[in-house]
């Protein structure tokens, strides 16, 4: 497994600030998705979910191209059974802490037992960003009509 750090980096393109990508370069993981990696990886080994979702949500936010900072999972495991949804989201939590408390900014968590999965096979959708926008004229516009 990389480094955490590692983990956090973005594409070495992006840091170096080359225009187009590097020749010969890869990683043992996805390349250019080393975080998402393992956020699959422990996901799957801690839960054994019967589905799993992992969407790499960074593009709709305020960050350089190629970022891995912004995540929604879906998560759909047996080991739900007879938890809440804190306990599940908690689980969850526990099982990214490394990649929380290091390189990923925000994670969305949908955590469902496989019979609510087979009764509602949706992933919800996320809000767009209202964060990082100073060159953005319209967010006066943005949030007073979030606080309508």
């Amino acid at each position: 497994m990389l480094p955490s750090v590692l983990l956090c980096a973005r594409p070495l393109s992006t840091i170096l600030g080359f225009t187009r990508p590097l020749a010969n370069f890869t990683t043992h993981m996805a390349p250019n998705r080393p975080v998402e990696g393992a956020i699959r990886t422990k996901l799957t080994q801690q839960l054994e979910p019967e589905h799993l979702e992992v969407h790499n949500e960074s593009h709709m936010h305020a960050v350089p191209p190629g970022s891995e900072s912004h995540f929604r999972v879906l998560v759909v495991s047996p080991r739900f059974e007879g938890l809440s949804l804190l306990q599940r989201h908690r689980l969850v939590n526990e099982t990214l802490a490394e990649e929380l408390r290091t390189c990923v900014h925000a994670l969305a968590i949908q955590a469902k037992t496989p019979q609510q999965w087979f009764s509602n096979p949706s992933l919800a959708k996320s809000p767009p960003c209202l964060g990082g926008s100073k060159g953005d004229h319209t967010v006066e516009e943005k949030l007073k009509a979030g606080s309508d």
